[in-house]
């Protein structure tokens, strides 16, 4: 039965762009979750160290809270989320953005993450088609929309993003899955990783300010073991038209002013846009030149 419907899979790309779009919806309600609790998590965890290293006893909180515990709930009047009332996107609309108990206007930030997460899958089995490649792809693109919006939220990218994003392209290199060689994978990881480190301290050393995190540093380094040493030149200058049309888009439709701006929302969709269409962008550019 499973032979059959991977065949049914293989054989029509309608299927496969609908099922990853319905995967992507509910991951989506899981991106949520973890866009809004790790941060909390990381938080805990570095007062936890600092009481350690200070000797004080630890914090008696008694709930547990990590990414499955405890359900969710309305942070006004505490009501628990249902299954029904968690269907990715359909519950917010039959709920009208609204809690189902006091009415407190629900956030449409949660329905557009998960329709953005949707979206984005099915492009990918669009643009890839059936293959160990997709799988992979779906990890990333599902990573970098988890930590570009946790790095907007609180100007933090999380270890625990970045690292398995690394070993992941890593690992597509070493098994033969990904399009690059191993060789320009790992190449690509140490070129991302040194060249914004170099910039950093460069930066720090004419400012004496810090101009990036080293969140940065790793993310870039993760997408260079995706796509290779070669397209960082590309990643990078898409970041920087990413940047610029995001930042024209607040202003004209009056987004709030922020005093620090976090580089990694920019950088992971420039280095998703990279994974699906850098070969096509850099045709594109040598054609205007006729450089072949």
């Amino acid at each position: 039965m499973i032979e059959n419907f991977l065949d049914a899979l293989s054989g029509s790309p309608t299927l496969l762009v609908g099922l990853c779009v319905l995967m992507g919806l509910l991951v989506g309600s899981f991106l949520n979750v973890v866009i809004y609790r790790l941060p909390v998590m990381m938080e805990r965890g570095w007062k936890q160290e600092a009481r350690e290293i200070l000797e004080l006893p630890p914090e008696e909180d008694g709930e547990i809270f990590n990414l499955v515990t405890p359900r969710s709930r309305c942070p006004k009047c505490n009501h628990a989320i249902t299954w029904y009332e968690n269907i990715p996107v359909i519950s917010w609309l039959v709920l009208k953005g609204k809690c189902r108990e006091c009415h407190t206007p629900i956030s449409k930030r949660y329905p557009v993450i998960e329709l953005t997460s949707g979206l984005l899958a099915g492009l990918c089995a669009w643009h890839f088609g059936y293959g160990p490649w997709l799988l992979f792809m779906l990890f990333a693109t599902w990573t970098l929309l988890a930590a570009a919006m946790i790095d907007a939220d609180t100007t933090l990218l999380p270890d625990s993003m970045n690292y398995p994003l690394l070993w992941a392209g890593l690992l597509a290199a070493l098994i033969g899955v990904s399009p690059i060689s191993l060789p320009n994978a790992v190449a690509g990881a140490m070129a991302g990783y040194l060249s914004l480190w170099s910039v950093y301290w460069l930066f720090k050393l004419l400012t004496g300010k810090e101009g990036m995190g080293y969140g940065d540093f790793k993310l870039l380094a993760a997408l260079g073991a995706w796509a290779g040493w070669q397209y960082l030149p590309l990643i990078i200058l898409l970041s920087s038209v990413v940047g610029l049309v995001f930042t024209l888009l607040a202003t004209l439709f009056g987004g709030e002013k922020r005093t620090q701006i976090p580089f990694g929302p920019y950088l992971a969709a420039a280095g998703w846009i990279a994974l699906l269409w850098g070969d096509t962008i850099v045709s594109s550019y040598l054609g205007m030149f006729k450089i072949s």
